[in-house]
């Protein structure tokens, strides 16, 4: 389990190249009254991303369906953990309508756990996909999922849906797995990314890792080498930022120069697009994400 930091433990001083400009456009209100009134969740507002006003200023946001409460208490994750309430039926369909009204090409459908239901709320993300598809046509959809506890079943159902990307984050190396996150193991992961490549052969696997939470740097490469061995083609790198004084603390920021290094290193190693700096998430410009190779 993560130990949290002291609640009267002082945050650092977050650097000036993490300190952006919040953009003014008249489509951050639009998308913020759509996301209001078909009453969704997003986790750009349930995780306190600091990309919210950009990416709702580019009229998109990520989606994230099946409630607002997880089943897990990650240390760095600030969606609330609680018990869960019952799944709303008519979602997918509202989160099809988002799409549809705010004429998205690549949408981001994320979760939060549900370790509460047999198939971890797999089958409602894959009617997400679907109602999606049907009402989008050409939409390129990208699912982050949780880990379903391993279930291939579980796994299966989604991909069956048709994704054309498919993401479950690593979020950090080994050794620090334990503390970071909640109920999750580091090699059980990376067998669902394996296993996504083995069940969907045509999907594009994706995952991303959080920097800054104390990792070594032969740990990070560590990390890289896995998620290859895991046939993981698409890889994130950002910095960790503490969402409240209750989450684990940052222990380093990371300069954009050795993001930049990072990212050489992991295109090196035979990732198929690296994206990489300090503002980078999962779902950050995912629509640049090329689907074809050049």
């Amino acid at each position: 389990m993560h130990v949290l930091p002291p609640a009267a433990a002082p945050r650092p001083r977050i650097p000036q190249w993490i300190r952006v400009p919040l953009p003014s456009s008249p489509a951050f209100g639009r998308t913020s009254r759509l996301i209001e009134d078909l009453r969704l969740n997003t986790v750009c507002e349930s995780a306190r991303c600091p990309n919210r006003w950009e990416c709702w200023s580019r009229a998109t946001a990520t989606f994230m369906v099946a409630g607002s409460r997880c089943t897990r208490a990650c240390g760095f994750c600030a969606v609330d953990t609680a018990k869960p309430l019952a799944l709303e039926m008519d979602e997918p369909e509202r989160v099809a309508d988002a799409c549809l009204r705010l004429g998205l090409k690549h949408v981001v459908i994320t979760m939060v756990a549900r370790d509460d239901l047999t198939d971890g709320a797999a089958g409602h993300v894959a009617r997400t996909v679907r109602a999606i598809k049907e009402s989008c046509g050409a939409i390129v959809i990208e699912v982050l999922t949780t880990d379903f506890n391993g279930s291939d079943e579980s796994l299966k159902t989604v991909l069956d849906a048709g994704p054309e990307i498919f993401n479950h984050n690593l979020e950090t190396v080994g050794r620090l797995t334990p503390m970071v996150r909640s109920r999750a193991r580091y090699q059980r992961s990376l067998s669902v990314l394996k296993k996504a490549r083995e069940l969907c052969p045509s999907v594009i696997t994706k995952s991303g890792l959080m920097l800054g939470l104390g990792e070594q740097e032969s740990e990070i490469y560590a990390a890289f080498s896995d998620l290859r061995e895991s046939d993981c083609d698409v890889l994130t790198l950002g910095q960790y930022l503490q969402p409240t004084l209750r989450h684990l603390p940052v222990v380093e920021f990371v300069p954009p120069d050795r993001f930049d290094f990072y990212r050489d290193r992991a295109l090196a190693m035979g990732f198929r697009e690296v994206f990489s700096g300090p503002l980078v998430r999962s779902s950050y410009h995912a629509d640049e994400l090329k689907l074809t190779s050049a």
